[in-house]
């Protein structure tokens, strides 16, 4: 965001000016912000998230709005909303206060049991489809548009015009057999649409969504690219969270078909081009190694199973 300063102190001016009653508490940002939201605990229960830059915003009224009625219905613990800030002191948009939810990040290497976290992961994905989805947002800008159809026009992670020039920038690169990558990638593209009517998505079940207590899921947050769409987004941590072993028994459980499950490879291919020069990658260099480690799990199931 240009020209406003999110730090610890513009928090607490936030605060005095609209929620006194929680001034006094520490504020003290998380060791891992994310790159749409600003995030900082607020004393030991609550979090507070600013989005960064304009086309987030519709992110804090989606999640007021559903959170607490898609929560009752869900066996993990969610993001629960306490109240919503309005702009003020320099900051020009609407953010959150949060219950804080006790867990730590969850890694692959860390799960205790990596086929109950694929049974756990596939019961919340299936509750999370069988909520009503009467209202519920389609894919539009604030939720990335996830849910679209794959090599769709809007500027979703995997449309075209994203994935085809880091195709290319891999080629150069010659980082991972881009062949390969791009037979998966067609494959996806191929594959039937999603012919049924829109289910919930969560739209970003990355690992750094996922919380894990003593080696189990326990939690799921950042809600913020919720939407009623095509539910192969969410099948994502097949390739990115869960090991091989597992994957299988998530399939099973999730109940995907051979179409959603090779669209899913594709969203998960499109978030896994690790493209050199991408900020993204240049900021965290071991972010390459880990997309690499992801295609190379999308690229084995895909010999496997084919499209």
């Amino acid at each position: 965001m240009d020209g406003v300063l999110i730090d610890p102190t513009l928090v607490r001016r936030l605060l005095v000016a609209q929620f006194p009653q929680w001034a006094h508490l520490p504020v003290t940002p998380v060791p891992q912000s994310g790159m749409d939201n600003a995030t900082f605990r607020l004393g030991d229960e609550m979090s507070v998230r600013l989005p960064r830059y304009a086309h987030w915003v519709g992110q804090v009224e989606r999640e007021h709005r559903w959170l607490p009625r898609l929560a009752p219905y869900l066996p993990l613990a969610v993001s629960e909303p306490l109240a919503m800030g309005e702009p003020g002191e320099g900051y020009p948009y609407p953010w959150s206060v949060y219950r804080w939810l006790d867990g730590e990040t969850a890694t692959t290497e860390g799960l205790a049991d990596p086929v109950g976290a694929a049974l756990d992961l596939a019961e919340f994905i299936t509750a999370l489809q069988a909520a009503d989805p009467a209202g519920g947002p389609g894919p539009e800008q604030s939720n990335a548009f996830r849910g679209v159809p794959l090599g769709d026009a809007r500027d979703s992670l995997a449309a075209e015009a994203r994935v085809r020039p880091k195709l290319e920038a891999l080629k150069k690169a010659g980082l991972v057999d881009v062949d390969a990558v791009t037979e998966v990638w067609e494959a996806a593209l191929a594959a039937p649409a999603w012919d049924r009517p829109p289910v919930w998505i969560h739209g970003d079940l990355d690992a750094g969504n996922l919380l894990a207590r003593n080696g189990r899921l326990s939690a799921v947050i950042d809600f913020g690219t919720l939407a009623v769409a095509d539910p192969a987004v969410d099948l994502v941590p097949a390739w990115k969270f869960l090991p091989a072993r597992a994957r299988d028994v998530f399939r099973e459980a999730v109940g995907a078909d051979d179409a959603s499950w090779a669209r899913g490879r594709g969203w998960a291919l499109a978030g896994s081009l690790p493209v050199p020069d991408d900020p993204f990658f240049l900021e965290h260099p071991a972010r390459v190694t880990a997309a690499l480690k992801h295609l190379e799990a999308i690229l084995d199931d895909h010999r496997r199973n084919g499209a």
